[in-house]
């Protein structure tokens, strides 16, 4: 076992722990903390394993934007503090459910492609770059438009009503 190896199966251990504690976490706000520490720790095992730009994809959408607008909705509705109770069998039918969809990807997984390592072919980091930041570089900013609207709307209706000077 390389070192390599140790460390993937170290940051592994980090993702799985820390989406389990997402999942399980009483308090919304915490679920949505433990969610980033998952997140950053999934573009971790991307890094070790030679994928750079799945790595910076994963940290800018999903640790970057889609965790972070969660965090802020709870805190813009300031709900997510108290202790949301699930019935017990809630929680045990999830865990059940995530282990089996688990066992069946990584059962797939290994019967698709066996242990071996799998060569991977098509454009490098620098022709995702060029396509995304040339040809569809209007798409794009008009993307973060629309997202950056969107946010811009849920700060107004969270705040509707707050604060008004009568």
């Amino acid at each position: 076992m390389t070192s390599r190896d140790v460390l993937f199966v170290a940051v592994g251990l980090l993702t799985a722990a820390s989406a389990i504690l997402a999942v399980t976490s009483r308090r919304v706000l915490h679920a949505g903390l433990w969610l980033v520490v998952s997140m950053g720790a999934l573009a971790g095992c991307y890094l070790v394993l030679g994928a750079e730009l799945v790595a910076l994809v994963q940290l800018l959408v999903y640790v970057g934007a889609v965790v972070v607008l969660v965090l802020f909705a709870l805190m813009m509705t300031r709900s997510g503090t108290t202790p949301e109770d699930a019935p017990p069998g809630v929680r045990v039918l999830s865990a059940v459910v995530a282990l089996a969809v688990t066992v069946l990807l990584g059962g797939t997984l290994v019967a698709t492609f066996g242990w071996d390592g799998v060569a991977v072919t098509g454009p490098d980091g620098s022709a995702v770059g060029e396509a995304v930041f040339g040809t569809w570089v209007w798409p794009f900013e008009l993307l973060s438009l629309l997202l950056l609207a969107a946010l811009v709307a849920a700060v107004a209706v969270a705040t509707a009503g707050k604060g008004r000077v009568k």
